[in-house]
């Protein structure tokens, strides 16, 4: 339990060690950028308005209006096209923002939408994620065993490897397909499958976002869908193997934590169990001077209630026999001699 304790912390600690890092690089990379776009945007709105002579006002409208029709370069986004690309931007939490419910209905639907779709979905990525895993540790079992090798276990290392690679090599068939249809560079399409299918969804790169691609691209149209379903699947079962691990060492420091409990307990009972027969045998010491010798351990005390039980039961039946035979010769037992017996049965016996 202080293991799991001390390392749910350093999880903690961690990760906003990594927040701090990430906030500190991202403020030195992107703030003097961001400065330099501001100062050129507001150049060029500046030169818009003394060469078409707009009012604040007119130009503000403008701006509206370019941003109300970004979502409409595709073509119409609430066909049935666009609207299943919007669902799986849902259910996957993907959210690239591209598109949103314009009436309240649409928005009272999405949520509830969303709060069934989206368990449903994760729960359908990790089944598929597990079946993935079980067949690839069936196919490194068959090639191991078919290259001869000595040892033909699939360990978690050889699962995690085999993970990554597949993560990287459907980030590059995305990133070599959108760079193709979308016209953007290698880099950039990478960046944009990467974004996509950690479910990040920045929004800055979408793709079916020009020329009515949705309307007269079908087989992209259909492409795009597949990938990000099949991507999101491959991705998720490499997240499912590395989450598996931590969960697998948690699981084995509480069986041995159980264990080491369990192995105390029995170290105390047995330590209980002896000292209740030393005190036992202690407490016992004098009946040394009876003439009797013996431990008041409970298997050796029962032997002794046996063995007298049993010459109890000799001494009855020699009396009996004694008393027949006087009976039949006409004689009188002496009963005197039973002190004797007794003495010497005691002595034969080793009483």
């Amino acid at each position: 339990m202080k293991k799991q304790n001390v390392r749910t912390l350093s999880l903690i600690l961690c990760m906003f060690s990594y927040l701090l890092v990430g906030a500190a690089v991202f403020d030195a990379l992107e703030s003097e950028t961001e400065s330099a776009r501001r100062r050129i945007l507001e150049q060029k709105r500046n030169e818009m308005r003394k060469k078409y002579r707009f009012s604040e006002d007119d130009y503000r409208e403008i701006e509206r209006v370019v941003l109300q029709a970004e979502p409409h370069r595709a073509g119409r986004q609430w066909k049935f096209a666009g609207s299943f690309y919007f669902a799986i931007t849902v259910i996957t939490t993907i959210g690239y923002g591209h598109a949103a419910p314009g009436t309240d209905a649409g928005k009272v639907f999405c949520m509830f939408y969303a709060v069934l779709g989206i368990p449903l979905t994760l729960v359908m990525f990790q089944s598929l994620g597990e079946r993935m895993n079980t067949f690839v540790h069936f196919l490194l079992h068959k090639v191991k065993q078919c290259l001869g090798c000595r040892r033909t276990e699939v360990s978690m290392e050889n699962m995690v490897l085999v993970g990554l690679l597949s993560c990287v090599g459907t980030l590059c068939v995305g990133a070599a397909a959108f760079s193709h249809f979308e016209g953007w560079s290698f880099f950039h399409a990478y960046y944009y499958c990467f974004i996509t299918l950690t479910t990040i969804g920045f929004g800055d790169f979408v793709a079916l976002q020009k020329k009515e691609d949705l309307q007269e691209k079908t087989p992209y149209v259909a492409f795009s869908f597949m990938y990000i379903l099949v991507g999101l699947t491959v991705i998720g079962a490499f997240l499912n193997l590395v989450v598996l691990r931590f969960l697998t060492m948690n699981t084995e420091d509480e069986r041995r934590d159980a264990q080491e409990r369990a192995s105390l307990k029995r170290d105390r009972g047995n330590q209980c169990r002896e000292h209740y027969c030393e005190e036992t045998c202690f407490a016992q010491t004098n009946q040394h001077q009876s003439g009797i010798s013996f431990c008041a351990c409970p298997n050796k005390l029962f032997f002794f209630h046996v063995m007298l039980l049993v010459f109890c039961l000799h001494v009855s039946l020699s009396a009996l026999h004694a008393k027949r035979e006087c009976i039949s010769t006409g004689t009188r037992a002496n009963w005197r001699l039973c002190p004797k017996v007794l003495s010497l049965y005691f002595q034969q016996e080793g009483f």
